[in-house]
Order: structure tokens, then sequence, then C-alpha cells
């Protein structure tokens, strides 16, 4: 699994207030429901940096993108949260940072950074079928995690 590239990290709370985008309106899910989030389905790619990075895109949290970031956009995370996103073509798993919006383009589930695409292996492909799993949701102090069952999963 590959490490997670942290860029920014310094949102204050989470982002989940409703917005419309291309004529759809998204409403992201209660932390506390994200924290257990997992979903499958179509995964694609997106570059918010431009000629090699030297213009740097932004993100809907306001943070600058850099090719070499691992990051995702999710239509209904809070945002900013921690991600491991596999590959279920061939078992690849990265670790993103949420911290954009999207995509907005049929059924598709996440769009990685292409990095973060390349580590799992499709970039070249364009898409894939991946498993998304939240592991954490905000930063610092608002950082918040699944509570972990210490007794076989009872407690």
């Amino acid at each position: 699994m590959a490490s997670c590239a942290y860029p920014g990290g310094d949102y204050k709370g989470y982002m989940t207030k409703s917005y419309s985008v291309r004529g759809g309106t998204y409403h992201p899910m209660p932390v506390d429901e994200a924290i257990y989030h997992v979903e499958s389905g179509t995964a694609s790619w997106y570059d918010e940096s431009s000629f090699f990075g030297l213009k740097r895109g932004q993100t809907s949290l306001g943070e600058k993108v850099m090719p070499w970031h691992l990051i995702a956009a999710h239509k209904t995370l809070p945002l900013p949260c921690m991600v491991q996103v596999t590959n279920l073509q061939n078992g690849k798993s990265v670790k993103c940072r949420v911290n954009d919006r999207g995509p907005f383009i049929g059924d598709r589930i996440i769009d990685l950074s292409p990095r973060a695409a390349k580590k799992i292996g499709f970039r070249d492909e364009g898409l894939a079928e991946v498993e998304v799993k939240v592991l954490s949701v905000g930063d610092g102090s608002y950082k918040r995690t699944a509570k972990k069952k210490w007794f076989f999963g009872l407690f």
C-alpha cells in the first residue's frame, strides 16, 4: 500500500454543506456516518495541476494541487477525509486525502490524482473498478476515526 501526500492539512472543521453542480444537488454525509463508509464502483482520475505542475490547481478546500500529491475528489464524503482506494482487478491500494468534489460524470464514485491512479495501476486505462474505504475524517483536533471493537468485533 502506498503512503499519502498530505497537502495543506490545515482545514478547520468539516465541509459538509450541500452544494449544486451541473444541475444536481449533493448532500454530503454526516461525519458519524462517513467514518464507517465503504463503497464499490468506478474510479477515474483527473489532473488539477497543469503544465508539469508549474500552474497549480486548487481544491474545494482551497489547497494547492501538485502532480505528486495523492489526493481525490468525492461527491458526498465530508472534506477533508482519508480513504483507502483498492483496485479490485489487481488488489493494489493507495491512501488518499479527499479534499475536492467530484466526479460529476456518469456513475463514477471517486476521482484520483494522476499519481494515485498510477500507483494502483489504472492511469493508462482511465477507469477502474475500486473499493473506497474511509479511514478518518478531518484534520488535527477535528480528526475522527471509527471506534475499534476489541473483543472479537463485538464490543
